[in-house]
């Protein structure tokens, strides 16, 4: 490994009066991504997550729970470290602010500032957000916090100033040489805003309450828990530290190369942040990359709305990559993303067992039965052809857009992109039927066998690869049954065409991703609520401060004062809007299409929706060859009650338009890409 290649990334540390839910997996895997392709990519990677556990809400809640801050902290850590070590989070450590190294570092840097002539001591009276421990511009009693909307107190007391005031042309100034340093665009436009409307000095100490790093000298003050907190990036890599060993690490991998935040905390990692480090004369990190909301049905989370997903729920059930693809996938990186258990299963089902689990199982399969586990030999000369070679191209292709995009932190472009290959392998065989091939006689045939095959692997092997650190675990199981070996252990610099090894003898084929049916919505649904009704009444459950905040909601269910009233009958024909609520309409994309022994016009067709493949038998044959239809998205009414048509049972309806005077079925379609499952309104 190149040493001279180093990469830090940080996760924001969160806070410990929240359990952690779906929104802290999101961020940490995220991470967890980033690191893991790196590592593949030859860099001398150090990844950091951990918990923040100091200020005055800790207090409290320690205090209303019956327990230490210490004790109250020790416990919630426990549950962040014990779901990262479930979730396969390949973290280089985990910092704690209750620890001794952290606090030296804190001290330290508070030392540093000081002598530097950036810190003073003054009196405050004001108000402050316990929830979110931020002091407000408003000086009325009882004024509500900008963040959260909690009722504010009013505080006066000694504390310890920073001058931030001296820092705003030196941060606006930064901020256009490096516009690299904010990202995405749009934050970087809402911090360069919020400095140019003038920054006052920054209170950094308390001394109404002791959980807390003392201020060194001063012991009656404690250092404010936002400086304390954004220490820990230097803590965790040996700041403050005596050790010349720490100290070499220190001097290795700061400053970082990405710190991860959610969007709601921007303000005090790109204003306070990078203005303490100026004032200690250190360097700022390369990134602060600040990606959206993860809401549930549009929603924020809330302990009162019971609508807090843990990530548990949707591992026990569908398992770690199922979880990592669909917010990978689903949600565009910077964007707030919706998550949703049935939405989340149709992701499962369309991308991971339909289009990859489905081209793993089929060309290995095929490998195995046809060339005894061995990778067949492809031909270059007479059972050589064009789709061969289009398929060589469009890998090739997708190797660099899709190094081009994630390394853009556009994940879901990229998943996207790589999928692209996945759906034209699939189709790759279907047109080249090796299967077929496979019954004919003579060496030519053997050869185009091989071909087919060969080429179907290598593009499998394409996509393992580039997909490995969004799926670790079932593309290692990919891998394996390649007969590759481990691996987190392939360089993906080297990552091109014709490198699977012929005559390499596979693993064992098994089936990766196993479809998801319908229960298992139910299941996770059940899970959620037999988790809420367990989870101890203490203020652990409630919704995080903004370090740790990764927003995730659900729209509130709401128990009306008076029945509603019944909707109007319908008139003249027409239906009333409840009525036509009542009809399912999904997107599907048609697996199975065939003809109907016996009947001209019948087809029975085989429709994946997301979470169950149907059977429909549909008066299309006169219209549409059944070759035709197989990979085509339609539109089908899901809630029709079954009927039989020639013996057959079909459960729903295709929807398709009558066209002309001897009523020609047109399918519905759309011009956008739209998702297997999609309800149509």
């Amino acid at each position: 490994m190149d040493k001279g290649q180093k990469f830090y990334i940080t996760t924001p540390i969160y806070y410990v009066n929240a359990r952690p839910h779906i929104g802290h997996a999101y961020t940490t895997l995220v991470c967890d991504a980033i690191a893991r392709r790196k590592r593949m990519l030859g860099f001398d990677t150090f990844f950091l997550t951990g918990t923040d556990e100091h200020g005055q809400k800790i207090e409290r809640s320690a205090a209303a729970a019956g327990k230490t801050p210490k004790q109250f902290a020790d416990e919630v850590s426990a549950l962040f470290r014990g779901l990262f070590e479930r979730m396969n989070i390949t973290n280089n450590d985990f910092i704690r602010t209750t620890e001794p190294r952290h606090e030296r570092g804190v001290q330290q840097l508070f030392r540093v500032l000081k002598d530097n002539g950036f810190i003073y001591k003054g009196n405050y009276t004001g108000q402050y957000c316990v929830s979110d421990e931020m002091f407000i511009e408003s000086t009325e009693p009882g004024a509500k916090c900008p963040e959260c909307g909690r009722t504010t107190e009013t505080v006066s007391e000694e504390n310890y100033y920073f001058k931030l005031s001296a820092f705003a042309d030196k941060l606006l100034k930064y901020y256009e040489e490096h516009p690299e340093f904010i990202r995405p665009e749009s934050r970087r436009n809402e911090v360069m805003a919020f400095v140019r409307g003038g920054l006052r000095d920054l209170s950094i100490s308390r001394s109404t309450f002791k959980w807390g790093v003392p201020v060194p000298g001063d012991p009656k003050h404690i250092v404010y828990v936002w400086l304390d907190a954004l220490i820990n990036y230097l803590t965790a890599i040996g700041y403050g530290s005596e050790d010349a060993e720490e100290q070499k690490k220190f001097g290795r991998y700061w400053p970082a190369n990405v710190q991860m935040i959610g969007k709601e905390i921007i303000r005090f990692h790109c204003v306070y942040w990078p203005a303490f480090l100026m004032a200690a004369g250190l360097p700022l990190p390369g990134s602060v990359i600040a990606h959206g909301w993860l809401l549930f049905e549009e929603s924020k989370m809330s302990k009162t709305r019971g609508n807090i997903v843990r990530a548990e729920t949707v591992i026990d059930v569908l398992g770690n990559d199922a979880l990592r693809y669909f917010l990978l996938r689903e949600i565009v990186f910077g964007q707030d993303g919706s998550f949703s258990f049935d939405a989340l299963v149709q992701r499962y089902n369309s991308d991971l067992a339909n289009d990859l689990g489905n081209l793993a199982s089929r060309t290995l399969t095929m490998i195995t039965r046809y060339f005894n586990g061995s990778v067949p030999y492809p031909s270059s000369t007479v059972a050589y052809k064009e789709a061969d070679e289009t398929i060589k191209k469009q890998a090739q292709a997708v190797i660099g857009e899709y190094t081009q995009l994630f390394d853009d932190y556009q994940f879901s472009r990229a998943l996207e992109c790589a999928w692209t290959l996945i759906g034209a392998v699939n189709k790759y065989l279907v047109e080249q039927e090796p299967w077929i091939v496979a019954e004919k006689e003579g060496e030519e045939n053997k050869a185009r066998l091989a071909t087919i095959l060969y080429t179907a692997a290598e593009a499998l092997r394409i996509v393992t690869a580039l997909a490995h650190p969004v799926l670790p675990e079932s593309t290692g199981r990919i891998w394996n049954q390649l007969g590759l070996g481990e691996i987190s252990r392939f360089d993906l610099r080297t990552l091109q065409w014709a490198q699977l090894p012929l005559g390499g003898r596979l693993g064992k084929v098994e089936p990766v991703f196993p479809r998801a049916d319908k229960s298992a919505i139910e299941r996770m649904q059940t899970m959620e609520q037999e988790r809420s009704a367990s989870a101890p009444n203490t203020p652990a459950t409630e919704s995080a401060k903004p370090a740790a905040a990764t927003a995730l909601a659900a729209a509130p269910t709401a128990t009306p004062a008076t029945a509603p009233q019944a909707a109007p009958a319908a008139t003249n024909n027409k239906i009333s809007i409840d009525d036509f609520l009542k009809v399912e309409l999904r997107v599907g994309v048609v697996k199975v299409a065939e003809k109907v022994k016996g009947a001209d016009k019948l087809l029975r067709l085989e429709v994946d929706i997301g979470t169950e493949v149907r059977q429909l038998v549909a008066g299309i044959a006169l219209a549409y060859e059944p070759e035709a239809l197989i990979g085509r998205k339609v539109v089908i009414v899901a809630n029709l009650q079954p009927r039989k048509l020639r013996g057959l049972e079909s459960n729903g309806m295709i929807v398709a338009a009558s066209v002309g005077d001897d009523g020609k079925p047109v399918l519905a379609g759309f011009l956008e890409d739209v998702p297997i499952g999609a309800k149509l309104k």
